[in-house]
C-alpha cells in the first residue's frame, strides 16, 4: 500500500537568480553544476572549520532556480549563514510555505504535485505550491526510521556545528560531497580530512527493542572488556510500537560484533549494515 506521509518537519528555500548556481557552487559541499535540472542530493554546508552548520537535500530546476529543503529547526541560522555572502552575488533566498509530503511505495496517477524528488525506488517527496487534498495514511516517525534504515543523516541543533561531513558517511552517499570541484567554505578541512586520513569517525546504525527514546545528543554504552563505557553521539533516534532506530556516530574502527546498549540499560543495541560503503 503506498503511503502518504506530512513532512511537516521541512522547510523549503528557493534560491534564485542569475548568479544561483555559482553561488551555491562556492558554498555547497556537492557540485551543483554537474547535478542534472530535475535531480537532488543532499549536501551540506559548513562554517570555514569544515563543521556542517546545515543538511541540505538540493534539487536543481535549473542553473537559476534550486530548492533547498532544511529541516525547520535548524532554521533560521542555516539561512543566515547560507545568505552570508550573497549580496556579492545575482541571488535571493526565499523561504517558501507549501506542502511537502513524502511518499513511501508506487506513486498514485491521481496525485499531480508541482514537484516531485525522487529519493530511491521506493521514495519520492512531492512538493505543491498549494496544498492538495491528500489523505495521509502515516505519520513522520516512519519516513524519519527509513531514513535511518537508508544510511541518510540528520542534523539538529545539538549537533550544529560540530561535525565535518564525512562523520556522517556524506562521502559515500548520493553526490553530496565534491573533492573535485574547487573551493567552497570549508573546503580545505573537508580535503584534509580524506587525503590525510584526518577523519576518524563514521556514524552508524544500531537496533533495538526498548520502549525507551534517548534525546540527540546523548552517548551510548559500548561493552570492553566486560565494563561498559560511554561512546558516541546520537545524531537521530526513533522509536515504532518499541522498536528503536538510532543513528550514532562513533570512531569509525568498531568491530562488527560489538555490544551496545543504552545509557544503564539492559538490553542491547545492535549493528545494523549500512547500504552503502564507507572508506
Amino acid at each position: 500500500m503506498t503511503q502518504f506521509i506530512p513532512l511537516n518537519q521541512y522547510q523549503i528555500i528557493e534560491a534564485q537568480g542569475i548568479d544561483a548556481q555559482t553561488y551555491l557552487q562556492g558554498q555547497l559541499t556537492s557540485d551543483v553544476v554537474a547535478l542534472a535540472s530535475g535531480a537532488s542530493t543532499l549536501t551540506a554546508h559548513c562554517d570555514p572549520k569544515g563543521k556542517m552548520n546545515a543538511i541540505f537535500r538540493v534539487c536543481k530546476l535549473s542553473s537559476t532556480q534550486f530548492l533547498l529543503l532544511v529541516k525547520k529547526a535548524l532554521l533560521p541560522s542555516a539561512l543566515e549563514a547560507l545568505k552570508k555572502y550573497a549580496v556579492f552575488s545575482k541571488v535571493s533566498f526565499e523561504l517558501r510555505d507549501w506542502q511537502i509530503v513524502g511518499l513511501i511505495g508506487e506513486k498514485c496517477g491521481k496525485i499531480q504535485p508541482h514537484f516531485s524528488i525522487e529519493i530511491d525506488e521506493q521514495r519520492s517527496i512531492l512538493i505543491n505550491e498549494t496544498s492538495l487534498p491528500i489523505t495521509f495514511n502515516a505519520e513522520e516517525a516512519l519516513w524519519e526510521a527509513v531514513d535511518i534504515q537508508a544510511g541518510l543523516p540528520n542534523l539538529t541543533t545539538k549537533t550544529q556545528n560540530e561535525f565535518i561531513p564525512q562523520a556522517f558517511n556524506l562521502q559515500a552517499i548520493e553526490q553530496a560531497i565534491s573533492f573535485t570541484k574547487g573551493c567552497y567554505l570549508g573546503q580545505e578541512i573537508v580535503a584534509r580530512a580524506k587525503y590525510r586520513g584526518a577523519n576518524k569517525r563514521a556514524m552508524f546504525i544500531l537496533k533495538g527493542e526498548t520502549a525507551s527514546t534517548p534525546e540527540v545528543g546523548e552517548c551510548i554504552e559500548m561493552q570492553i572488556e566486560g565494563h561498559w563505557r560511554k561512546t558516541g553521539t546520537i545524531i537521530r533516534a526513533v522509536n515504532i510500537e518499541g522498536i528503536l532506530w538510532l543513528q550514532v556516530v562513533m570512531n569509525n574502527d568498531v568491530e562488527i560484533d560489538q555490544s551496545f546498549r543504552l545509557l544503564e540499560e539492559a538490553s542491547l543495541l545492535t549493528l545494523q549494515p549500512l547500504p552503502y560503503i564507507v572508506e
